[in-house]
């Protein structure tokens, strides 16, 4: 070797750095648009707010689709990070209660992240893959409060799926007027699912897995 340090022309660094620039812009654009405005507006839409060219947006992402898979990954990692969180909390109920504000607040953050979750929108392998990530952390979280009893024991995992479904169509149904009275449905529920004397016997049995995914759309089977 004669100790000669090969590099990438000048301009083809700079390409690079404006290249990555345009693509945070456009990335921070989508989520600032997604979460007021829903996945209805187009990527024309979010390189205007994002303040690129259209054509630089299709060329970094190629269409919308593409966006809303990176930032709902970024969501995922963000709930996959509270559920840990919530495990090495040493009060299980603060660890159960915190994870699913948590959740929540998302939610009523993000517009467009409730229509994924919630709807056809952004495609169910998205949602399926997140649940297969999730659920069992979740899960955890949840068995602690109940052998730590402080959570109802009957309580199962497509009960607290539901939950968050009931909290939804709340936060979806007063936000013209307030952005924070779900947390007042929020506190009803939590009241129901804490464990206390004079507990009323669930009347039937919990969805199972496959139904509560029939429920949700990622099991179309009706056998």
């Amino acid at each position: 070797m004669d100790g000669t340090v090969s590099s990438a022309p000048r301009g083809a660094r700079r390409l690079r750095r404006d290249a990555e620039a345009n693509r945070q812009r456009t990335l921070q654009a989508a989520r600032e648009v997604f979460a007021e405005r829903g996945l209805g507006v187009n990527l024309d839409d979010i390189a205007h707010h994002a303040g690129v060219g259209v054509a630089t947006s299709y060329r970094l992402f190629g269409n919308k689709q593409a966006l809303i898979n990176e930032l709902f990954e970024e969501r995922v990692d963000a709930l996959a990070s509270a559920a840990e969180q919530a495990l090495a909390d040493d009060d299980p109920w603060e660890g159960f209660v915190g994870l699913l504000t948590m959740i929540l607040e998302l939610m009523a953050a993000d517009r467009g992240l409730r229509e994924v979750v919630f709807s056809e929108v952004g495609g169910r392998p998205l949602v399926a893959q997140a649940r297969r990530r999730f659920i069992p952390a979740a899960d955890a979280v949840m068995r602690r409060a109940q052998e730590a009893g402080l959570l109802r024991p009957d309580l199962a995992m497509t009960d607290l799926q539901l939950v968050f479904y009931m909290v939804n169509c709340a936060i979806q149904h007063t936000q013209p007027v307030s952005n924070a009275v779900w947390r007042r449905c929020l506190t009803i529920v939590l009241d129901g699912l804490r464990v206390r004397p004079g507990l009323t016997d669930m009347p039937v049995a919990a969805l199972t897995t496959a139904e509560e995914e029939q429920v949700a759309g990622l099991n179309p089977s009706s056998s």
